[in-house]
């Protein structure tokens, strides 16, 4: 009580003013998305055929670091398709600096059941992530020979030892079907991206640039990153920090940032969300325009 008289006696000790702390969102979305178009992007992916005859699979290599969530976007691709919870590939659930996937495979995700069993005409490839120093993770020169459809299935990467014409893994004849037709990499939006592994994402950048092959990025981990987007996913381009964190992972690494997008991946659901689904769906689209198009013209 004695303060408040005290600042009303002597007026050349005003209260202090207040600062209201600036809102972690944009007053605008900094990029459109027509929010419930869901079905749309679906039936486009779902009906996709590529055009050539003697491609059946339009193929997307995942590349990016250790925990980036490569496997866990597979699966929620499969997810949205199959509209139901699927776990083609195997993902790991703890943190950890060493990559869970270790070979070279192919996911499918298939259409129907039984005898009249198909399979959508889109195809990932996961590889064992990209790590710190010179003799972990993926090699360069691997992921180099992916891209040109020389890696076999199933091969199993060696970080000392890159593969070579001699070993079993090396395809020596790849046909169109084996070429990767878009490369996607993979970046958590909660973590730092170090110098070993940028000079990695570059090398591969360069190799992929000198193929021709058309080149996107994905942010995951957006709602980890962001407690905004956590509470609606809805506010994934209306976030400071995302926008940030993508403009600059667009100037380290190349890629233009109406390449890079945000999703979420699924995890702890058990059920699909048309939000969720919405983000998955507008990538996927863009990695079929973008396949599509380096099919048509270099196939």
């Amino acid at each position: 009580m004695l303060r408040m008289i005290k600042r009303i006696m002597w007026p050349n000790n005003p209260p202090k003013e207040v600062q209201t702390p600036e809102s972690p969102l944009l007053d605008e979305p900094w990029r459109q998305l027509r929010w419930g178009d869901r079905q749309r992007d679906l039936q486009y992916a779902q009906e996709y055929k590529p055009a050539r005859e003697d491609i059946r699979y339009l193929r997307v290599l995942l590349y990016g670091p250790v925990g980036a969530g490569k496997s866990s976007f597979i699966n929620s691709v499969s997810n949205v398709l199959r509209e139901r919870i699927t776990i083609p590939a195997l993902a790991n659930a703890t943190t950890s600096d060493k990559s869970f996937t270790k070979q070279y495979d192919t996911h499918k995700f298939a259409k129907g059941r039984g005898s009249s069993k198909t399979f959508y005409s889109v195809v990932f490839n996961d590889i064992m992530g990209l790590e710190q120093g010179s003799n972990n993770g993926v090699h360069a020169n691997d992921i180099k020979l992916a891209l040109e459809g020389r890696v076999k299935e199933g091969h199993k990467f060696n970080p000392v030892s890159p593969v070579t014409k001699n070993d079993p893994g090396y395809n020596e004849s790849p046909s169109a079907d084996d070429r990767v037709h878009v490369l996607v990499c993979v970046m958590s939006a909660d973590t730092q991206i170090t110098p070993s592994i940028l000079e990695k994402m570059k090398s591969v950048r360069e190799t992929a640039s000198e193929l021709g092959i058309p080149q996107m990025a994905m942010m995951t981990h957006i709602d980890d990153a962001c407690g905004e987007i956590e509470k609606d996913l809805k506010n994934v381009y209306k976030s400071k920090y995302l926008r940030k964190k993508m403009k600059d992972f667009s100037a380290a690494v190349g890629i233009p940032i109406n390449c890079i997008f945000p999703v979420k991946s699924y995890s702890e659901e058990i059920d699909l969300k048309d939000d969720v689904d919405f983000l998955i769906l507008s990538a996927l689209r863009k990695m079929v325009d973008f396949g599509d198009d380096f099919i048509e013209k270099n196939c």
